[in-house]
């Protein structure tokens, strides 16, 4: 199956790219005037949503895979996304095969329709990346202490990216670096893991959303599905 197997790892990395894309505030006192412009234009494009839904394509790339530059492309997956704060998360997977991730604060399901199978995750096993989630929509609390932020040199488009590494390490994520263009919209979010491999979520039609369909986040078990507990 394309996706189980790397779940916890490609959910966490869906979680952290909600939350970098939600946690870029102005740092009071920087030393960098450019750096600090960008992030406060994001947080006024972005900032106090009451949840929202984009499109997304996601690669994962091996280790082998960036040593390998451009000669070959990793898994590459397409959908929908949509967010509710504090912890309400709905991926739809449209290709390369239908599957759907549902988060409710307590428990997160992949439903895999071809195989008849639910896989059923405690959300403690994301404890990190769905603790600040809960922080962003609390005011933001403490966020700004969370990751040394950076801005590096443009890429070929002149589009500004910005670096952010953890203050204190994580078990799996070494960096993250966030592509924005001009208009200060989030493109391109990397998630470099401490093996080496990196997730690329390219993100488009980002649109703020306040209400949801009823029942959009919640997960009932389909009849003759198999509900398989993963443990990590």
């Amino acid at each position: 199956m394309y996706m189980v197997g790397r779940g916890p790892e490609i959910m966490k990395g869906i979680i952290t790219a909600i939350c970098l894309f939600l946690t870029l505030i102005p740092m009071p006192g920087s030393a960098n005037d450019d750096l600090a412009r960008l992030l406060t234009g994001i947080q006024k494009k972005y900032g106090g949503l009451p949840g929202l839904t984009l499109s997304y394509r996601r690669e994962v790339i091996s280790k082998t895979m960036t040593m390998l530059g451009d000669q070959i492309k990793g898994d590459l997956a397409t959908g929908q996304m949509s967010f509710r704060p504090p912890c309400s998360l709905r991926l739809d997977q449209k290709t390369p095969k239908v599957e759907t991730v549902i988060a409710d604060g307590t428990t997160i399901w992949w439903d895999v329709p071809d195989e008849k199978r639910v896989y059923k995750y405690s959300a403690k096993e994301f404890g990190k990346e769905l603790k600040l989630l809960s922080d962003i929509f609390r005011g933001l609390v403490r966020v700004q202490e969370r990751f040394r932020v950076s801005l590096l040199k443009p890429n070929d488009q002149g589009e500004s990216q910005v670096e952010l590494r953890p203050v204190r390490p994580w078990q799996s994520i070494n960096r993250m670096i966030l592509t924005v263009t001009q208009d200060h919209t989030i493109r391109i979010i990397r998630i470099h893991y401490q093996l080496g491999s990196v997730t690329v979520f390219t993100l488009s039609d980002i649109r703020p959303k306040e209400n949801f369909e009823k029942g959009i986040f919640d997960f009932v078990v389909p009849k003759g599905y198999k509900v398989v507990e993963e443990n990590m």
